[in-house]
């Protein structure tokens, strides 16, 4: 499946001992792999603890890498993992903390650029904001990985670990809270 996949072959590369493959990959991701772990984690020291677990385990899973799917998929999957690793760590329940939205648009560098930043300005977007805060971890997550990381279905499923059905799901009742909490925050 990955033989098309320009990122994995850069994997494939990096795997060889090619560094700049590393470097490459880096760049076409980092931005969007912060935004999605800053979304799903409670505060901006936590999301960077998180955001460096993940491309610790990149490297440090390398040499056993298979394109069997997209290279993104895979990414996703691990920063899912961190993500979960870290709830159970710090025993909260997906709370977030409030953070100063001028840091962590500097810490992820140049977030502004994502589709869901330029959704979350201003006051329509601040109601977003709080409405991803609300919605069940799960379905935050597949509708982060479908908005942030680009990420298909069947792919969300294979990052969450469950089956396309229920990350389908997941995603419906996503949108679905979404669209809820913005039309129910709308002015009259």
């Amino acid at each position: 499946m990955g033989d098309g996949d320009a990122d994995a072959q850069l994997m494939l590369r990096y795997a060889g001992g090619d560094a700049r493959a590393f470097d490459a990959l880096y760049e076409a991701h980092r931005r969007a792999l912060w935004r999605f772990i800053r979304r799903s984690v409670p505060d901006a020291a936590a999301t960077d603890d998180v955001f460096q677990e993940c491309w610790s385990r990149v490297i440090a899973h390398r040499e056993s890498y298979r394109p069997q799917a997209r290279f993104a998929t895979w990414l996703y999957r691990i920063a899912h993992n961190c993500c979960m690793d870290h709830w159970r760590r710090s025993g909260r329940r997906g709370t977030r903390e409030t953070a100063d939205e001028d840091a962590v648009l500097e810490a992820a560098g140049d977030a502004a650029s994502g589709p869901l930043e330029m959704a979350l300005q201003g006051e329509a977007g601040e109601r977003l904001a709080a409405a991803l805060d609300r919605l069940p971890r799960e379905q935050r997550a597949a509708f982060l990985l479908y908005v942030e990381g680009g990420l298909s279905v069947a792919e969300i499923g294979e990052a969450t670990g469950v089956n396309p059905e229920t990350a389908k799901s997941r995603l419906r009742y996503a949108v679905t809270r979404l669209k809820q909490a913005l039309g129910d925050a709308a002015p009259d």
